[in-house]
């Protein structure tokens, strides 16, 4: 790579944009103080309770940071700077997230992943378990790695977490689900958002991407889901299998097929938000047309976790002037811990986003990069962009409703650790 000199001259908003990062990272482990809060403070329950939502965290901030702008360079600027970010994601992520969740969608992964439990000639749930945590995460590569997120969160959320599991297992899950994910969506070059950033610039494409990195990530991601699946065999061996409980209500093959063209529909579109936004208002109308044959449409999950991501980009597009230096000072020989390391501290998009804009990097460091942001997007839950729909469905099912990013993390290191290795040794 090239040498660059870089001058650490931040501008008062971005040096403001930088404190207000901080705090937001702060706060997204604080979670639970909030919650507290709300019970000690009935007569302002609301306003904890609100704070105590992580999905809110980076948009509550990113409003605290308009209100900034505002007051030290007035409403033109603020305006202007709004207006060169790109809201595509958040707004891909709320639509993938509804579609993906609807019953006819869901039922049909799931019966198709009890199906192929059945051959597997394992007790309980250790089949259908493994499956889950192993070939969604892969289907990312092609229906996108936030549809993946939604299905396989809401699959483990009713065929496994609500069957009363330990808090460990639970964790477990969640950090291989988070990490498999991640990785899962690198077999193509248009599923994962770290990915999708640099595909066009650094002309990569899914030959490239499966031949380079597809096949070492499928290795972690099955290496991930058998390691966790024996670690907790006992337990899952007691869970009843899944097979069958879908049959009653199952939704007529032509609307399963309706839902599955707007999917790809969606997916196809995915950079073009008038498009993708107008199927969505199209699916609405199918869906409460045939609200029999649905289950509540995730609506409030999915805004929530669109201002989640939406208060990132606001946030994230002011950290560029230490974020840079940092990242590109590195060698090639440690942009891939660095970029795993600032991964779980900032979305990983955002990292290889950066690395796209600087011309002369070489083929390893380029490679370093993008596997180093991938293989870091399990360990926070802004680390990868789907990741904030995965907390939206599961966190009802760990106790007082929240997710410890901590334990998360933890959980994550293993499986994070499984997927470094295999992108820097094989």
């Amino acid at each position: 790579m090239e040498s660059e000199t870089f001058a650490l001259t931040p501008t008062p908003i971005e040096l403001t944009a930088a404190a207000l990062f901080a705090t937001a990272i702060l706060h997204t482990f604080s979670t639970r103080l909030f919650a507290q809060l709300a019970r000690l403070q009935p007569a302002h329950a609301g306003i904890w309770h609100l704070l105590s939502e992580v999905e809110v965290v980076f948009g509550f901030w990113a409003m605290v940071l308009v209100v900034v702008m505002v007051a030290l360079d007035g409403a033109a600027a603020m305006t202007a700077y709004i207006d060169s970010r790109n809201f595509t994601e958040p707004l891909f992520v709320f639509v993938i997230m509804v579609i993906a969740a609807t019953r006819p969608v869901v039922r049909t992964a799931m019966g198709a992943i009890a199906l192929l439990a059945r051959s597997i000639p394992l007790p309980g749930s250790l089949g259908f378990y493994f499956l889950v945590l192993a070939l969604v995460p892969l289907l990312g590569s092609l229906i996108t790695e936030p549809a993946a997120m939604t299905m396989a969160a809401l699959i483990l959320a009713d065929r496994i977490f609500a069957a009363g599991v330990s808090t460990r297992l639970k964790y477990a899950t969640l950090g291989v689900l988070f990490v498999n994910v991640s990785i899962g969506g690198t077999l193509t070059h248009f599923a994962a958002p770290p990915v999708l950033m640099v595909a066009q610039t650094w002309h990569w494409d899914t030959v490239f991407m499966l031949s380079t990195f597809g096949w070492k990530a499928a290795i972690a991601v099955v290496v991930n889901a058998f390691a966790v699946t024996v670690l907790f065999r006992r337990e899952l061996a007691q869970l009843r299998p899944s097979f069958g409980r879908e049959q009653g209500d199952a939704s007529p093959p032509l609307l399963v097929l309706v839902h599955v063209l707007f999917l790809v529909g969606v997916v196809v579109f995915a950079h073009h938000p008038a498009l993708f936004m107008g199927l969505f208002l199209f699916f609405l109308g199918i869906a409460h047309a045939y609200q029999q044959h649905q289950d509540r449409l995730i609506l409030r999950e999915g805004m929530l976790v669109a201002f989640f991501l939406a208060g990132l980009v606001v946030l994230g597009g002011l950290q560029r002037w230490w974020l840079e230096p940092l990242l590109l000072g590195m060698s090639d020989d440690t942009v891939f811990v660095g970029a795993a390391i600032l991964t779980a501290f900032t979305d990983n998009a955002a990292l290889t986003y950066l690395g796209s804009q600087v011309q002369g990097l070489t083929e390893s460091f380029k490679y370093a990069l993008v596997a180093g942001a991938v293989t870091g997007g399990g360990l926070t839950i802004i680390a990868n962009a789907p990741n904030p729909a995965g907390i939206a469905i599961l966190r009802g099912q760990f106790a007082d409703g929240g997710v410890n990013p901590l334990w998360l993390a933890l959980a994550a290191l293993g499986p994070t650790v499984v997927a470094a290795l295999a992108f820097r040794m094989l």
